[in-house]
């Protein structure tokens, strides 16, 4: 495919959507008053909770307990919603960092990735979760530590929606390289539609057993694993 770029999204792509949805939302659930209430003084906690206040309608004088059941609501409807993951970021990196949590990945991931990263392609993330949460999953993962084969990180705070043309625009434009030199993988058709119309190349990841893995993927070339993909 010849690219210089390749971005990869993580849920459904790199790990089952078990890794996120049960395992790391288990782990942080608990956690969000604890940790709010612990890091109150810390500018970005107190930021994210000021957001959560504001998208949840709550008054500015809400208390823990509330912004916390509006952040569990939002994970029972998996929103996608920059607070919400700036702080489950937060607390998924302490667990890297403790040993609480290691990061599963498909077989055919690390060997492939690795072997890209050998061969000269330059490697991005786009995923939904946080930047820091990205980097603290890829520090401890079945594969060892990884993440010194990605050059750069993304998420919905410095790209935007991942559903959303711009959102691309903003990624080529941080790489420096031409929308035609990057290819981006993943395992929702809606992501790689946006990916094409900003004018990146596009492969889908079609997992068998993943949300995704029995949809149509119309015109985007599909595999089922990393084994079928060369830069």
């Amino acid at each position: 495919m010849n690219a210089d770029w390749v971005v990869l999204d993580i849920e459904g792509t790199l790990t089952a959507t078990s890794q996120v949805h049960v395992v790391l939302y288990d782990y942080a659930r608990p956690r969000l008053g604890p940790w709010i209430d612990a890091h109150g003084d810390d500018p970005v906690v107190a930021a994210a909770v000021a957001e959560v206040r504001r998208l949840g309608d709550l008054p500015p004088s809400a208390g823990t307990d509330e912004v916390v059941a509006v952040l569990h609501g939002w994970m029972d409807a998996d929103q996608k919603i920059a607070p919400l993951k700036t702080l489950q970021g937060l607390i998924w990196a302490k667990g890297y960092a403790d040993g609480d949590l290691t990061t599963e990945l498909f077989p055919d991931v690390a060997p492939t990735l690795r072997r890209w990263h050998a061969g000269g392609a330059r490697l991005a993330v786009f995923s939904s979760g946080s930047v820091a949460g990205q980097v603290a999953s890829f520090s401890r993962t079945t594969d060892g530590d990884l993440t010194s084969l990605f050059s750069k990180h993304f998420d919905t705070v410095n790209a935007g929606p991942k559903r959303a043309e711009p959102a691309y625009r903003t990624i080529a434009a941080a790489l420096g390289a031409r929308p035609s030199r990057i290819v981006f993988f993943s395992d929702v058709p809606a992501e790689l539609d946006a990916a094409r119309a900003a004018g990146w190349r596009t492969v889908g990841v079609a997992r068998k057993g993943e949300p995704f893995g029995d949809a149509s993927f119309g015109s985007h070339r599909t595999i089922g694993s990393f084994d079928e993909a060369e830069p």
